[in-house]
């Protein structure tokens, strides 16, 4: 998760496509694209594995955006195959 993380901060959106799960991977991310985003930081709330193979992860990211504050408060789901854990998808936890 904090790779993903500082992978977005990074702009690598080749990391992140590639730590995607390919059943739930976008063609693109187009970061570059983006209004440009100011990443403020990162706060696990909770992780847990579910299994040997599956684990969920909520966390918080704020960040701005033309200089609004905002925050993504998510419940990520990760798989792991052959040691490496890949991103399947993520939910918000106030619906769950």
């Amino acid at each position: 998760m904090r790779s993903r993380y500082s992978a977005y901060v990074l702009g690598l959106e080749d990391y992140l496509l590639q730590t995607w799960h390919h059943e739930t991977r976008p063609i693109a991310l187009n970061l570059g694209e983006d209004i440009a985003t100011k990443w403020l930081g990162l706060q696990i709330k909770h992780a847990e594995s579910n299994s040997a193979s599956t684990a969920t992860v909520e966390f918080v990211a704020r960040y701005k955006v033309g200089g609004k504050a905002e925050r993504l408060h998510e419940l990520s789901e990760f798989v792991r195959i052959d040691s490496r854990c890949y991103y399947l998808t993520g939910s918000d936890p106030s619906n769950t």
